[in-house]
């Protein structure tokens, strides 16, 4: 018999994550690296964590190989567990028939049965796609104090951006009067962060309903919550003020890495207090040379800089030669940025080989990001305007 748990997590991580293309051609989103050591996903895991939730169903679905590969027994993150820990829960047919998860309802109701096997009286539901770091037991608790059935994680954003989001108009006392969904003229600035806190009778309640509705979107911002406050459930807001990006579009991503490297980051990674755990390949360290010079950057393992790299992340085993420039820009694994190349506010995937004084994107702060896919050489001497996207053909 399996140890009944309190809380369990779901943490959703199969979308195919478009807009981030061509970083998620060849992988999911969640499993994209992130500020050198880290892929997206770990972010998530880390705060599950570090909140003392130690059973966490990841379910998989566009391009999981890379993932999948990634995540392996859950060791990285203390989720190895006998009882518990990291499974891995990708579709399946079943006998009825079953399909693709329909939405990000459905596919919590897919996994129904790994919940009911921890009997839990809380679940959570993450997505696996967002760079932030927060303590979910302090939401939980207050979700117990509010006697609710549902919470959802809100961040205050600045009132322009607030028709981007799914907005929670509340009391006084953060209970949830009307759900807008993306509304072009809001009404607060209260926006969700896809976080979410059930108890489980009431999240396998509406799941059963919605799933029996042919007409339903199957997805939690249109349906779920909708039908529980038309019912007069009891849904209440928490509202986070830390730091938390969407990763969502390469605008934002590119963001949220130099996140990590302002003077003041926003974003601090080596925190004792709050660790991100992630999976470490033991690789040799990185070179510098005396011709090379390092920045305001992060820079990888197995590196060899002989040029200049300022205000940018560098990931692994990646070649900057003498004369060459990076500027504002992530540059992935196993690229080579050949003599006299510059690489100005770009994102390079991996494996791509810039030749001898090829000058990639430029260096005006108002630059829009050009982005080279995974795999491709940019021929010496040939110069990519800002704002274009390279895909290897």
């Amino acid at each position: 018999m399996i140890k009944k748990k309190k809380c369990v997590a779901m943490l959703l991580a199969g979308g195919q994550g478009s807009r981030l293309s061509p970083l998620t051609r060849n992988t999911a989103k969640p499993a994209v690296q992130f500020a050198s050591r880290y892929r997206i996903i770990d972010f998530s895991l880390s705060n599950c964590v570090n909140s003392g939730i130690d059973t966490v169903g990841v379910l998989t679905q566009y391009q999981p190989l890379e993932l999948n590969d990634y995540l392996g027994n859950g060791t990285p993150w203390g989720l190895d567990l006998r009882h518990g820990g990291l499974h891995v829960l990708p579709p399946y047919q079943a006998e009825e028939g079953a399909d693709w998860f329909l939405g990000t309802a459905n596919a919590i109701y897919q996994n129904l049965a790994f919940i009911e096997q921890y009997d839990p009286e809380y679940v959570l539901i993450l997505s696996g796609d967002h760079i932030y770091k927060m303590n979910y037991d302090i939401m939980l608790q207050e979700h117990i104090a509010n006697e609710a059935d549902l919470t959802v994680a809100v961040i205050d954003v600045a009132p322009e951006e607030a028709s981007r989001f799914g907005i929670m108009n509340t009391d006084e006392e953060g209970r949830i009067i009307e759900f807008e969904e993306k509304p072009a003229h809001p009404k607060s600035t209260q926006a969700s962060m896809g976080v979410y806190i059930f108890t489980k009778k009431a999240l396998v309640k509406y799941l059963t309903q919605d799933e029996q509705d042919p007409d339903s979107s199957h997805d939690f911002g249109k349906n779920i919550i909708p039908a529980m406050l038309a019912d007069g459930q009891r849904v209440y807001t928490y509202l986070y003020k830390g730091y938390w990006r969407d990763v969502g579009t390469l605008s934002s991503y590119w963001q949220s890495n130099m996140d990590t490297i302002s003077e003041d980051p926003e974003l601090v990674l080596h925190d004792s207090r709050w660790r991100i755990y992630y999976r470490h390949y033991h690789n040799r360290p990185q070179y510098i040379g005396a011709t090379g010079s390092v920045r305001r950057s992060i820079c990888g393992d197995c590196n060899e800089i002989l040029g200049s790299v300022e205000s940018s992340v560098i990931f692994d085993n990646t070649l900057v030669e003498w004369g060459a420039e990076i500027k504002d820009s992530i540059i992935m694994n196993d690229c080579e940025i050949k003599k006299d190349a510059k690489v100005y506010r770009a994102i390079l995937d991996n494996q791509v080989i810039v030749e001898e004084g090829a000058v990639i994107g430029s260096d005006d702060e108002d630059a829009p990001l050009t982005v080279i896919d995974r795999g491709v050489v940019i021929r010496a001497g040939e110069v990519i305007p800002a704002g274009e996207t390279v895909l290897k053909r």
